[in-house]
């Protein structure tokens, strides 16, 4: 009897370190991409960014945190107190939880479900009923336009991002993420973006579609996590801050969070659907567990890298351009990339 409750206290500790290792990569990762994110915005526009704070500005995340933390936490007299402040976390539990099937190495995935694709699209919608809850909650008009400007332009992208991961399913044959990027171990000859471990007619068929997918997905991606130039919903010049304005202090800190941890999770998942995910590019040389985190937390960052660059290059469209975007153009060419990788399939 002794035996199995110990065993049982065993497996509820691994449980409970196996649910919180997400966290303790997100925390440091959100610190070092602000600072990236500010140096390189910086040096885009000729200046200088944090330069005070630790040499050449590197503590000045951890004073922005701590600042955050020592704010007042005001919640407005005519908001909904309850919605109002379960908003945020619902923010991030919905981002959190897809971090549950990324596999992060050969030796570690939080889990490996054979749905694992179908169970992230559906944990990551989560973050749109928090920010609806957000806005609406708030009691302030400006937050309720960006909340509805922000539903409206996830649920748009979602369709063409979601045909983009289905020509991958289609042409792996899987959705467990685990088992889509060891479908890739073999070098960078075999990863999806380069057709994968089809026969070289099929790969040479399919390349093109797939690369138009990659850019679909990609552009998609950035649209879900509202970042230029699909900002709108957030867009300081009209809406003063979006859907999180009334916010301040932790609850303010947690929708930063959230914001930079669905930036790596979009990223993470291009990397594992077209480029590997931890699949070294020299085929057997450099693999391993701890190769394999290097090789994806290194892929994931160039990705998050690239769409900070994007978001201080690129003007923001208007509320018109972005659906017309999504609707007549990205959701059809996705559609046909998937139908004609069907025909090269079964033909």
């Amino acid at each position: 009897m002794e035996f199995i409750t110990s065993a049982l206290e065993n497996q509820i500790l691994l449980t409970v370190l196996n649910a919180a290792l997400p966290l303790l990569f997100i925390l440091p990762y959100a610190l070092v991409t602000i600072y990236i994110e500010m140096k390189m915005a910086a040096h885009m526009q000729n200046r200088l960014a944090y330069m005070q704070t630790g040499y050449h500005g590197t503590l000045q995340p951890f004073a922005d945190i701590v600042k955050l933390l020592q704010k007042e936490d005001i919640i407005p007299t005519a908001a909904d107190k309850f919605l109002f402040i379960l908003a945020p976390y619902l923010v991030f539990v919905g981002t959190y939880a897809s971090f549950a099937v990324l596999p992060f190495s050969s030796a570690y995935a939080g889990s490996e479900l054979d749905l694992g694709i179908f169970y992230l699209v559906a944990a990551s919608s989560l973050v749109v009923v928090g920010i609806l809850m957000a806005g609406w909650a708030s009691n302030n008009k400006w937050s309720l336009f960006g909340a509805l400007r922000s539903a409206a332009q996830i649920v748009s992208y979602e369709i063409p991002a979601a045909l983009a991961i289905l020509g991958v399913v289609m042409i792996a044959g899987t959705m467990n993420l685990q088992t889509l990027t060891s479908l890739q171990s073999g070098g960078i000859h075999e990863w999806i973006i380069f057709g994968g471990t089809l026969p070289l007619g099929h790969k040479l068929a399919l390349i093109p579609f797939i690369v138009v997918l990659f850019v679909i997905y990609l552009i998609s991606s950035m649209a879900e996590v509202n970042r230029t130039p699909f900002d709108i919903p957030e867009a300081e010049s009209e809406l003063v801050q979006g859907y999180n304005t009334e916010y301040s202090g932790m609850k303010f800190a947690i929708f930063y969070l959230a914001e930079y941890a669905n930036l790596f999770l979009v990223s993470a998942v291009a990397v594992v659907l077209f480029f590997g995910g931890w699949a070294s590019p020299f085929g057997e040389l450099m693999s391993g567990p701890l190769w394999g985190t290097f090789w994806f937390v290194t892929k994931g960052m160039l990705f998050v890298c690239l769409n900070i660059w994007l978001r201080w290059t690129l003007p923001r469209m208007r509320v018109d351009q972005l659906m017309y975007v999504s609707w007549k153009v990205m959701t059809p060419f996705a559609l046909l990339c998937v139908i004609v990788i069907g025909f090269i399939l079964v033909l």
